[in-house]
């Protein structure tokens, strides 16, 4: 089926045809609309899941553990101070290893209050143990959030699957809708190997001490390293069967490049545009997205940069007193392994400012007339 879907309702189809079981709802500007349809597929019996309305973010995002804990398949949806509301908790589902599946509409933090997109808020959290994805457009938000269940479900991590406000969110386009039958042969029930279950007790929750806590945590970076295979996979077999295969990064005309540009989400489809334009003008640039941040796929940038002369980091984020998040990421992993090829970071598009395809070029061009660059924290688009 083929309908024309805002990504806050490819979120909740997406959901719906992952078979969930607990959703826990609580509003918040811009990921409303993705609980409110999800309240109708339950109302209407199209989705058969307990919807529960909850006080907080916060106790979202405890509902969806113990129901992850309990055996169910739990899904979620906040955006940024809701997100910053659950990180305690985010913690836990992490370290519970609960597969709880969150669609975060990425959405500037405050103050002052700003309802646009901005990544840092879902960047913020990239130490608790989540996997992160990010999406360039409403088919793979709705792709995504059914790959998403079944890799967690495989390496017992959750998962956030990551859009931009209102470019995506409240944005129209067409949406291919898997049939019901093939996703369900994708993504089979939700069958933990351990649960709460009165019949076959265990302790969940108790007191890690020294002699366990440590090992904990190595078994969490572990799965994220595991992971790294299994959403290829994954993308490979959901491919096979609905003509859309997914990676952990995506390239356009990088095998020649000379300039690479490096970034994610929908600032990608306009980065894809500066590239033809750029080409036309006679520069030899390509384009890398990141899709998968978390696990981060550092093997495959290094491929990348291993050919090209110069990369162009577009970050719209920022950790401050340090820059770019996506900057910093590739740097580390670059770092001793790409023949000391120069990657220039800008921040660029916060609070929701638009990024243009000519603000790409002019990034890049700057880039190219630049050795390393002069500044740790380059900005394009500030107005003073």
């Amino acid at each position: 089926m083929r309908k024309v879907l805002m990504g806050n309702h490819a979120v909740s189809w997406g959901a719906g045809l992952s078979g969930v079981e607990v959703i826990a709802a609580y509003p918040i500007t811009p990921q409303t609309q993705v609980v409110e349809l999800l309240s109708e597929m339950c109302a209407t019996g199209e989705v058969g899941a307990r919807f529960l309305k909850v006080e907080s973010e916060h106790s979202a995002m405890a509902a969806c553990i113990g129901a992850s804990a309990a055996g169910a398949r739990a899904f979620t949806a906040t955006s940024s101070q809701g997100l910053a509301l659950m990180h305690e908790m985010l913690h836990w589902a992490a370290g519970a290893r609960t597969p709880v599946v969150l669609a975060n509409i990425n959405r500037a933090m405050g103050p002052p209050w700003n309802i646009w997109t901005e990544q840092t808020d879902s960047l913020a959290q990239r130490d608790t143990g989540w996997m992160q994805v990010y999406c360039q457009n409403n088919q793979e938000v709705l792709d995504s959030i059914i790959q998403a269940f079944k890799v967690s479900e495989q390496v017992l991590l959750p998962t956030m699957v990551v859009l931009d406000a209102f470019v995506l969110s409240h944005t129209m386009e067409a949406v291919e809708i898997p049939d019901r039958v093939d996703a369900e042969r994708y993504l089979p029930p939700f069958d933990p190997p351990f649960k709460l279950d009165p019949s076959e007790p265990h302790t969940f929750g108790g007191l890690g001490g020294t002699d366990a806590y440590f090992e904990l945590r190595y078994k969490i970076q572990r799965a994220m390293d595991e992971a790294l295979g299994v959403w290829e996979r994954s993308g490979e077999e959901y491919g096979r069967l609905f003509g859309r295969p997914y990676g952990l990064i995506e390239t356009y005309l990088a095998e020649d490049a000379d300039i690479c540009i490096i970034t994610s989400s929908s600032i990608a489809s306009t980065a894809r545009v500066a590239v033809d334009r750029l080409r036309a003008a006679g520069t030899r640039a390509g384009l890398l997205r990141i899709r998968v941040f978390r696990p981060f796929p550092a093997a495959k940038i290094r491929s990348v940069l291993s050919s090209v002369k110069k990369a162009v980091v577009i970050d719209r984020n920022i950790s401050f007193g340090a820059g770019g998040i996506f900057h910093q990421e590739v740097r580390a992993a670059a770092h001793g392994t790409n023949g000391g090829t120069p990657i220039v970071g800008f921040v660029t598009g916060l609070g929701g400012r638009d990024v243009t395809a000519d603000d790409v070029m002019e990034m890049v061009r700057s880039a190219e007339a630049m050795g390393e660059p002069s500044e740790e924290v380059l900005f394009r688009g500030v107005r003073l």
